[in-house]
């Protein structure tokens, strides 16, 4: 089960990189601009920035504790 909330975490994480970059990136270049931004309420590139962050330190901290419950004592 471990291996599988590793493989799908880092997935996910790597997906929400992607689309943080990419709205990031169309943000810079003036191509999609939100009209309103609220906190909370507009999905914007840092709630995707945050997810990849969230996925990426679940996948490192399951990696961890899987491999640990492996180690000669």
């Amino acid at each position: 089960m471990e291996k599988h909330i590793v493989k799908w975490s880092y997935w996910l994480g790597m997906v929400s990189a992607v689309i943080a970059l990419l709205m990031r990136a169309f943000n810079a270049l003036g191509i999609w601009l939100p009209t309103a931004m609220a906190q909370g309420r507009t999905v914007w590139y840092m709630s995707f920035y945050k997810g990849a962050l969230l996925f990426f330190v679940m996948a490192i901290a399951t990696a961890n504790h899987t491999g640990s419950g492996r180690q000669p004592q």
